[in-house]
């Protein structure tokens, strides 16, 4: 099988490669391309993977192009990954935000609507181009906004677009690990939409072991999301929050800690893998070994604002355990090609899940997996505050979509005052004025 890469100069491409390695299983992919607009990029992304394959005669072929219609023909899946304006852009997003006192993160208040309003068009004309050259091929989309994106691509790929994020599943295996349960087993109860999701419970041979954990004050304080929203909140709550969350939950403080920051995450990164790829055009350098060296530093520094914000310390060498969302791409496309049925959780479109959203909302649940792709499973009712953040947030998407649509100023400027986490019309049109100064990807908002 082939499968087709995105934004295959992205830096956290040799974990999917990593993961294919360990698939020698028949009909597994036997051939990577690796699409980037830069063509450097993917280039030293090829060299870690080359390092990685080293020793592994059945290794996947990896070729590298700047071709889109190329990469994406005979495609049998397509992972997209794609960043629009690069890591420059996320930069601006961040502090174009906190110079009008609010929150600029990638996928949350104003930086997620700067970033899906730029990215929604591209994201477009990719799922176009992937309905035409490779109509059968199934689309797996890690390109943030995920949840957003992922809906903007269904309206032309239908259910052949899924998308992932680590995020939910590393949460379900911190809890199943604190509360000694197989995580590979457990059934997480997880519902809400991307990065603004709850854990609700954690079954394990039909019994609901959350209970357990929330009446635990110590158990409760002894993992990341514990020390991030403390004991008492998650207690409150009755539910453990995507780690996403504390920016709604504790806004002010995160803002605050981003503002006294001397750089943002944004731009931490954007320095830190520009060291990366310069290193790189060294022939000399040890490409798996510098990689690696720079993973374990962006791991380690990973929401450090949040953390300092609720003085929640380092994190724990557990808690530098990802979700993994390498092997969750590899576990959905075996299911899918092989028909090896598993559950695992996903954005996908809402169907009848969540009755306070439409049947074409994306969601991110607990989907069965198999050859007709995935399908979620029905879900308890959210609660009522739950479904106003939910709700909420989801009108600000459709906004979001329906600019990127129309080319809408006026429908643009809704997306960023309607968002809970922006409290005024006056800054979001500032902000949107902003935001279009800064990136030419803007300029079709009129």
């Amino acid at each position: 099988m082939r499968l087709t890469i995105l934004g295959g100069g992205g830096f956290r491409l040799p974990l999917v490669y990593g993961a294919l390695l360990g698939d020698h299983a028949e009909g597994r992919i036997t051939h990577v391309t690796l699409h980037d607009l830069d063509p450097g990029r993917p280039a030293a992304i090829a060299r870690v993977l080359a390092d990685q394959a080293a020793g592994v005669p059945d290794a996947p072929k990896v070729t590298v192009t700047t071709n889109l219609d190329e990469a994406l023909r005979g495609a049998d899946f397509v992972f997209s990954a794609i960043r629009v304006g690069g890591l420059e852009g996320r930069a601006a997003d961040e502090r174009i935000a906190l110079a009008e006192g609010v929150l600029g993160q990638e996928t949350v208040g104003a930086g997620g609507i700067a970033y899906g309003l730029r990215t929604v068009p591209v994201a477009v004309d990719i799922a176009r181009r992937v309905a035409r050259l490779a109509p059968d091929a199934w689309v797996i989309n890690f390109t943030n906004p995920a949840g957003l994106v992922t809906e903007a691509m269904a309206r032309h790929l239908g259910d052949r677009v899924i998308g992932i994020c680590d995020s939910p599943v590393g949460l379900g295996r911190r809890v199943a690990r604190i509360l000694g349960a197989d995580p590979d087993t457990a059934w997480i109860d997880y519902v809400g939409l991307n990065h603004l999701g709850w854990l609700r419970g954690l079954r394990v041979e039909g019994r609901d072991e959350l209970p357990r954990l929330l009446a635990d004050p110590e158990l409760l304080g002894s993992f990341e999301e514990g020390r991030l929203f403390g004991p008492d909140w998650l207690r409150a709550l009755g539910a453990i929050p995507n780690e996403y969350l504390h920016y709604y939950y504790f806004n002010r403080e995160a803002v605050h800690a981003y503002r006294e920051a001397q750089q943002t995450r944004g731009a931490f990164l954007r320095d830190q893998q520009a060291r990366f790829y310069e290193e790189m055009k060294r022939p000399d350098a040890p490409a798996l070994a510098t990689w690696d060296r720079t993973r374990a530093e962006r791991e380690a520094t990973y929401m450090a604002h949040n953390r300092e914000a609720a003085g929640a310390g380092e994190r724990d060498e557990d808690d530098l355990e990802s979700g993994g969302y390498e092997k969750v791409a590899l576990a959905l496309m075996r299911a899918i090609a092989h028909n090896q049925r598993t559950t695992l959780i996903l954005n996908v479109r809402n169907r009848t899940t969540l009755s306070v959203l439409d049947a074409e909302a994306v969601i991110e649940v607990p989907c069965f997996v198999d050859a007709n792709g995935a399908h979620p499973v029905s879900v308890a009712p959210l609660p009522l505050h739950a479904t106003g953040l939910v709700t909420s947030v989801k009108a600000v998407e459709r906004f979001v979509l329906e600019a990127s649509e129309s080319g809408s100023r006026t429908t643009a400027v809704k997306a960023f005052a309607l968002h809970p986490l922006i409290d005024s019309v006056t800054v979001a049109r500032r902000l949107l004025d902003d935001y279009t100064s800064a990136h030419p990807a803007l300029a079709y908002l009129k």
